[in-house]
């Protein structure tokens, strides 16, 4: 049986950190930045971990 490929673009939005949890860019950051305040951009701006749920599915795209 041949191995599964990588999902692409599951590779481009979520990275595994050293202790097997997945990160991913926060929602919000690309577009109306100006009728945000600073406070809430910078909050934004903040990588976040994904719930265990969430994360086994995406470890299942990425092959992990």
């Amino acid at each position: 049986m041949p191995k599964q490929k990588t999902h692409s673009g599951a590779k481009k939005r979520f990275k595994i950190t050293g202790s097997g949890k997945v990160k991913k860019q926060g929602a919000g950051m690309r577009h109306n930045l100006e009728g945000k305040s600073s406070k809430v951009t910078r909050r934004l701006n903040r990588d976040v971990i994904l719930s265990p749920q969430d994360a086994k599915v995406i470890k299942g795209l990425l092959g992990k």
